[in-house]
């Protein structure tokens, strides 16, 4: 149940500090870092609530952002990188860049916070 719900509150807040600050892009580590700490999990549970959180809600408020636009865009980044032109591999990368941010935040506060 803590897994869960590390892995809504992670979203949540990394979607509000987003939404409403004018902080950099990488300022949704700060938020999964306090999540790691408020609520103590192991350290492979506490990544993996940090890295899923920010992992689903990039790829989706990336997903809703593309698919408007027929992929037009992300597909000519595709092909840019070594993607070989693949929007979705795009999407799945934007996952992992801050899914990694946010499950190493979240590890760093487990590591703080001791065993649980």
């Amino acid at each position: 149940m803590k897994f869960i719900v590390s892995i809504i509150l992670t979203a949540l807040l990394a979607f509000a500090v987003g939404l409403f600050t004018k902080l950099p892009w990488y300022s949704f580590a700060i938020t999964s870092f306090i999540v790691g700490i408020a609520i103590k999990q192991k350290s492979l549970n506490a990544f993996l609530a940090g890295f899923l959180g920010v992992a689903i809600l990039w790829i989706i408020l990336a997903a809703l952002k593309d698919i408007p636009n027929e992929h037009l865009l992300s597909t000519k980044v595709a092909s840019l990188l070594p993607l070989g032109g693949s929007w979705i591999v795009l999407l799945l990368v934007t996952g992992l860049v801050g899914g990694l941010v946010s499950g190493f935040a979240a590890l760093t506060a487990s590591f703080l916070r001791g065993k649980p």
